[in-house]
């Protein structure tokens, strides 16, 4: 693949997996990558695991040669772990996957299929849960942070960045898909620089997708292929560390995308704003955890 808009529809695909404490479904998710058509390397990462997650990691590196893994002697986050996933891969083609996230045989190459020829395209999937429930993070907007100062400052939750989905469009255009499942040329990933590693979890996504608009790619979820996404595996017994880091993302992606645009006043406005919002939505998680 020499350029970005370059495509084989043949063209094999990277798995790129972030593990973190990530026992309970490593297992099954390092299985399913391997029987996926089109996966032609699987590359894991982990961010120091003091459970098995290495040990269910190594024994798939031994039987399949497809699978290689950095293990970090410290956790540098999750954009860090991404980007050095992708580097050592050589695939045309590079599939971000969550440790929990569970994909079927065809999940990629029905992914591929979709992708128009000549397309620069970054490209989700319908994300859901164990319930069948369907994940509103797979489709989302940019950050409004003018809404979230509003809502704030009216008492109010801050607007949702979910995207209604839209099932009569296959291939349904968003600014942003979650970085639970992620495909996309390498040529493009390569051409923005991959992740920012100044978020260390969380809107680094979001990030990733602006850029690669600004790029002159599209965003988009494939609306008819599902993936079962075991919500919250590795963030469940530190909702402080997660909700934190969420929010400081938020901080920084307004600092780097709205920031120049806005006066001194406006800027403290928001920071005010997202400080405000941290006790209520880590309240929120630590609930969800019970």
């Amino acid at each position: 693949m020499n350029s970005l808009t370059d495509r084989d529809d043949a063209a094999g695909i990277a798995a790129v997996v972030v593990t973190y404490e990530s026992a309970s479904t490593i297992e099954q998710c390092l299985q399913r990558l391997r029987a996926a058509h089109g996966v032609v390397e699987i590359r894991v990462v982990d961010n120091q695991s003091s459970d098995d997650t290495l040990d269910v990691v190594q024994r798939h590196a031994i039987a399949d040669a497809r699978v290689r893994f950095i293990a970090n002697p410290d956790n540098p986050g999750f954009g860090v772990a991404c980007n050095q996933g992708g580097i050592t891969a050589s695939a045309p083609w590079l599939a971000f996957v969550n440790p929990d996230c569970l994909v079927e045989v065809d999940t990629f190459t029905r992914m591929q299929a979709l992708i128009p020829a000549g397309t620069r395209m970054l490209l989700g999937a319908d994300l859901v849960d164990e319930q069948g429930v369907r994940d509103g993070a797979a489709r989302r907007h940019d950050p409004d942070f003018a809404a979230m100062l509003a809502a704030v400052l009216r008492g109010r939750s801050p607007p949702s960045l979910d995207v209604p989905i839209d099932d009569a469009q296959s291939l349904q255009p968003v600014e942003a898909i979650s970085g639970a499942l992620m495909l996309m040329p390498r040529a493009l990933f390569q051409h923005i620089g991959g992740f920012d590693e100044g978020y260390r979890l969380h809107a680094e996504d979001l990030d990733l997708c602006r850029r690669a608009r600004a790029a002159g790619a599209q965003i988009a979820v494939a609306n008819a292929v599902r993936v079962l996404h075991v919500r919250g595996v590795s963030s469940r017994s530190r909702p402080l560390f997660v909700e934190w880091h969420k929010h400081r993302g938020l901080w920084r992606y307004f600092r780097k995308f709205e920031a120049p645009q806005r006066s001194i006043g406006q800027q403290v406005l928001v920071m005010l704003a997202i400080m405000a919002r941290f006790p209520l939505a880590w309240w929120r998680a630590r609930r969800r955890c019970r």
